[in-house]
């Protein structure tokens, strides 16, 4: 509001002036680096994907998985499966079935085993 603090900012100080055109400055941009192989501009490769066997919860269910995988309802439903059935779902059918590898079903079968509930008569609940 002041008329003397404007004149004051408006004001050129010549000295100022003076050391700022001594000074020089260059400015380059870095040199760009090519990336291996120079494929920036290539698509990436989409990963294959598979419908899965759907299970009993219907829109909850996974519609699609990446090939070498399975769904939560599919690997339940395949180890069902084999403890019901095992002369019939071997490890290569299943392999074949799902898409996955041998070496990776092996170890599924082997490590996951799902439980069975047993429920007792109810005179024996009161002896256990």
């Amino acid at each position: 509001d002041r008329p003397g603090i404007r004149e004051e900012i408006c004001r050129k100080d010549d000295r100022l002036l003076a050391l700022l055109k001594d000074v020089y400055v260059e400015s380059r941009d870095p040199p760009v680096q090519v990336k291996d192989g120079g494929g920036e501009h290539l698509p990436c490769k989409q990963e294959e994907k598979r419908l899965t066997k759907l299970g009993h919860l219907g829109d909850l269910d996974v519609k699609k998985v990446a090939k070498g995988k399975i769904s939560i309802v599919e690997a339940l439903t395949l180890l069902n499966n084999h403890k019901l059935h095992p002369q019939i779902w071997t490890a290569e059918k299943i392999a074949v079935e799902y898409s996955l590898e041998l070496k990776d079903v092996n170890s599924l079968l082997e490590f996951f085993i799902p439980f069975t509930v047993q429920e007792f008569p109810k005179e024996t609940k009161k002896a256990i």
